[in-house]
């Protein structure tokens, strides 16, 4: 009997270490996120469609907001709403510049090409160089217990970006 309140007692204590940890990730997630739009003004999306502007206009003759949508593994309504943003912020010019009058391109204005060269790295880029230089194995481990977790947690259904960000839904009609 003894045996059996003591594996009970280790799988309680296992089990709050998870909910701690992943409440310790998500603290994470927010105080950075709180510290970047203290530093530079804009919500982490805004930060990656900055940045994702200025990457693709070094490589490409047109940036559309389709272009950038795929880059940020995100909706084009969701990114044309946080461009919308920019927009007004004078980061970012919506302009009609190519044969197909259709197509919208995207440019960084003098404002947002001097905060683009000066962005932050963002946390999850922070984290993809830390994740890719361990090895195969333990990137695959690592993998699986989180597919685990989500699925613990009845998470798996739900959609999300690659974007560590507070925001209630980076794919919907959450605040970008």
């Amino acid at each position: 009997m003894l045996g059996l309140r003591m594996a009970a007692e280790e799988d309680a204590e296992i089990a709050h270490e998870v909910l701690r940890t992943i409440r310790q990730i998500v603290r994470k997630i927010s105080e950075h996120s709180k510290s970047l739009y203290r530093e530079v003004g804009l919500t982490v999306p805004q930060l990656m469609c900055l940045k994702a502007i200025g990457e693709l206009d070094e490589g490409h003759d047109e940036v559309t907001v389709v272009m950038v949508a795929k880059r940020l593994q995100l909706s084009a309504a969701t990114v044309s709403r946080i461009i919308d943003r920019l927009t007004r912020a004078q980061l970012v010019v919506r302009e009609r510049r190519s044969q197909d009058r259709r197509k919208v391109c995207l440019s960084l204005t003098p404002a947002g090409l001097e905060r683009f060269q000066t962005l932050p790295v963002p946390l999850q880029e922070l984290f993809v160089r830390r994740l890719s230089a361990l090895p195969r194995k333990q990137r695959a481990n690592l993998l699986d217990s989180l597919r685990r977790i989500a699925e613990l947690m009845e998470a798996v259904e739900m959609d999300a970006a690659p974007i560590l960000t507070p925001e209630v839904d980076v794919k919907g009609s959450g605040r970008s």
